[in-house]
């Protein structure tokens, strides 16, 4: 059994969390923010083409990255989050403490 992939994110004064369900091929947003929170569902729910680097800073491809195919796919578009919808990824932040404090 695979662990799911969790990252914390914020938006205003409420902190949450994204998770992958490896089995359902889901993407979960818990957010206490609804607006935050609907903002993130439908960002993560659709295809972006983003830019991939490869050897150099110079040396990118754009692929069509869909968020709900695979937990890596997911932190590809998880990097554009934040200035797509203003839900700050907090890639530092410890989820299971987000679980219990899920305001500042």
């Amino acid at each position: 059994m695979t662990e799911n992939f969790s990252v914390a994110i914020s938006y205003g004064e409420n902190l949450g969390y994204v998770e992958y369900d490896e089995a359902a091929r889901k993407v979960i947003v818990v957010l206490g923010d609804e607006t935050g929170r609907r903002k993130a569902e439908e960002f993560l729910a659709q295809v972006h083409e983003i830019g991939i680097p490869h050897k150099t800073l110079l040396d990118f491809t754009t692929e069509k990255i869909n968020p709900q195919a695979d937990a890596e796919s997911l932190k590809l578009a998880l990097t554009r989050l934040w200035e797509n919808t203003g839900v700050h990824v907090d890639w530092s932040r410890p989820v299971e403490y987000v679980k219990a404090h899920p305001h500042y």
